[in-house]
């Protein structure tokens, strides 16, 4: 089954009150699930990374074969496609986290969208960060 995943991370402050946000859905669009949760205290790239790393977990638990991911980090997308070295020591397991939970699917794919591309997500991100302020 191919699933469709948007992923979103993000932090007021840099590190900050950190929180992800994930939507997958189906071939034709239909959300199956969504997700908005904070993580504690961490960095844009690490809650983007960790946004990742949950959206995979979520769509495998749906019974995802195949993937097609989105997600508005540049650097993330990049790293995950091998065309931008990991070189912070603290993004290198998180990376290898992502990569594994990829492993034994028939296919899957990261593309960069645009922020207005990733809108719910971003939204997801932006409710869980305003509840707990």
């Amino acid at each position: 089954m191919k699933l469709i995943v948007n992923v979103d991370g993000g932090a007021r402050g840099n590190p900050g009150p950190a929180a992800i946000g994930i939507v997958v859905r189906d071939g034709e669009g239909n959300v199956l699930q969504d997700l908005g949760e904070t993580i504690g205290e961490a960095t844009n790239n690490v809650a983007e990374y960790r946004a990742l790393i949950k959206g995979i977990g979520l769509a495998r638990e749906l019974g995802a074969t195949e993937l097609q991911i989105h997600g508005d980090s540049e650097l993330v997308v990049k790293q995950m496609l091998g065309q931008y070295k990991v070189k912070h020591p603290d993004m290198k397991p998180l990376h290898a986290e992502a990569k594994a939970a990829l492993e034994g699917l028939d296919s899957w794919s990261i593309s960069h969208v645009r922020r207005e591309q990733n809108a719910e997500a971003d939204a997801l991100v932006n409710q869980a960060l305003d509840s707990q302020a």
